[in-house]
């Protein structure tokens, strides 16, 4: 519906919210009846056609987090990643994720399961995913724990490039890795393309890209280029010396580029104090993005692991369950965690909520008036 939206940078925040669709369509419903009935009496082929969907929409969900944080991590590190970053290359990580996480639900149809599976469905009325020891390492280190190392490291390789672009003094030369693409030559920062390409990432890259780059990094210099005056709609260039530089996001120069200050000590102080304003907020994003996917997650394939491992362990079923849907409401969060900090997404979500909020207005007055 915002045609500002529809860029190939959201086409991954499109298909997570696909995956997490799913899960409320085709995993949580039987997932319910199936926890008030407390036992299975669907079959073993709804069986096998649950546990197949949970398992491949789920492994689809955490599957476009990780695909989510690489796009950003390159698109943090890489100024040219904007102009690669493609629908192609996009669709080819989509169909990456779909891929291994089909791969992963499909193999107990294919015969990969426990011994016990059909009298576990058939007698004991018991449903859950195959326990053979192997195919859980499999499944919940393609699903999961892999998953989860990448994005750790992903998530912190961007708090550090956020970090050193706060703390860097006015007039050093930026980070090597965001003046050229990786592998190749250094480039000229009085270049259009490398002014366009830094301008253009921290404009495209949303939600925790945006909040990196552009809200907490620190704004990047605008040496003016005719070429590049059209190139980006949503910022006013200026024609500068190469002695002079201005800065965008309403953010006034560095005093160390100003006339010289009465008080250079205490504007000093006030400049470390937004610094570290700044690396706190990075650090509470990032904080907020993976806490919340290795508290929803991690227990239960802790769990997991220990289940099949342990066949002969006494778990409560209630903390199973309990488990479970701490996983499934992962689900619930996505939409919220990977918008909110995009203002784009908010005033889309405010624009589609008020409008329905006044048409709802407007039909209570006409009742009333009539």
């Amino acid at each position: 519906m915002e045609r500002n939206l529809q860029s190939v940078a959201n086409y991954l925040i499109l298909s997570l919210a696909v995956a997490d669709l799913l899960v409320a369509c085709l995993v949580m419903p039987l997932g319910a009846v199936y926890e008030v009935a407390h036992k299975w009496a669907l079959g073993p082929e709804l069986c096998d056609m649950w546990t197949s969907s949970d398992v491949l929409c789920c492994t689809a969900s955490i599957l476009h987090l990780v695909a989510i944080a690489l796009d950003r991590y390159w698109a943090v590190t890489n100024i040219d990643y904007i102009h690669q970053r493609t629908g192609r290359r996009i669709g080819m990580m989509i169909i990456v994720v779909w891929l291994v996480a089909f791969l992963v639900c499909i193999a107990p149809l294919l015969g990969w399961k426990d011994p016990l599976w059909e009298d576990r469905v058939n007698k004991e009325k018991k449903c859950v995913v195959s326990q053979d020891v192997y195919y859980q390492i499999f499944a919940t280190s393609s699903s999961f724990y892999l998953p989860l190392c990448v994005i750790l490291i992903l998530y912190w390789r961007i708090f550090q490039t956020a970090r050193k672009r706060i703390r860097k003094r006015p007039g050093q030369p930026v980070n090597p890795q965001a003046t050229r693409p990786m592998g190749g030559p250094p480039r000229q920062m009085g270049s259009s393309h490398a002014v366009g390409g830094a301008l253009a990432q921290a404009q495209a890259s949303g939600g925790i890209a945006a909040a990196v780059v552009a809200v907490i990094g620190r704004p990047l210099p605008t040496i003016s280029v005719e070429t590049t005056t059209t190139a980006f709609t949503n910022v006013s260039s200026t024609n500068t010396s190469p002695e002079k530089t201005s800065y965008h996001n309403g953010l006034e120069p560095e005093p160390s580029t100003m006339e010289a200050s009465p008080r250079p000590t205490l504007t000093r102080r006030k400049k470390v104090t937004a610094d570290s304003k700044r690396e706190r907020k990075a650090a509470k994003t990032l904080a907020i993005i993976t806490g919340a996917f290795v508290v929803c997650w991690l227990p239960f394939f802790v769990l997991a692991i220990v289940m099949s491992a342990c066949t002969d362990c006494y778990i409560n079923p209630y903390l199973i369950a309990f488990l479970q849907w701490l996983g499934y409401f992962n689900s619930t969060l996505n939409p919220i965690i990977y918008t909110v900090f995009s203002p784009e997404f908010r005033n889309a979500f405010k624009k589609i909520l008020c409008r329905h909020r006044r048409g709802v207005n407007r039909r209570l007055r006409v009742r009333h008036y009539m």
